[in-house]
């Protein structure tokens, strides 16, 4: 079985900085790309920034220039550096990413896919 925890949501100031960690266990071949998505109530989730496994990142419009994504390949992991907070970006927040795993079937080695969601951490910016 294969998770995703988060840690280090809370509150924090308008301009203010929060940084996310979530660390992936489990059967773990290799992980392809990790993001952090983060969703309000009565609104769709959306993404906030993603990295692939050689390290190019995409950034929401919303984020560019605030947020920082980055990954330690060698520990599974994901970090999201968050500067400059909005009340805006008041949110949960929620890890996410294509893990690649090795299963056993037939007599064969097959390599599988699976997109997985942490549980979600509250980040809440407000003076």
């Amino acid at each position: 079985q294969v998770q995703l925890v988060e840690s280090g949501g809370g509150l924090a100031q308008p301009g203010g900085s929060l940084r996310l960690s979530c660390a992936a266990s489990g059967s773990i071949f290799s992980i392809n790309v990790m993001g952090w998505y983060r969703q309000v109530p009565g609104k769709q989730r959306e993404l906030v920034a993603n990295i692939t496994s050689d390290g190019s990142t995409s950034y929401a419009d919303f984020v560019k220039g605030r947020f920082f994504i980055s990954r330690d390949n060698a520990k599974n992991t994901v970090t999201l550096q968050m500067n400059k907070l909005k009340p805006d970006d008041t949110a949960v927040y929620y890890c996410n990413a294509d893990i690649v795993s090795t299963e056993y079937l037939s007599g064969a080695y097959y390599y599988i896919v699976n997109n997985k969601w942490g549980q979600g951490t509250q980040v809440t910016v407000s003076s």
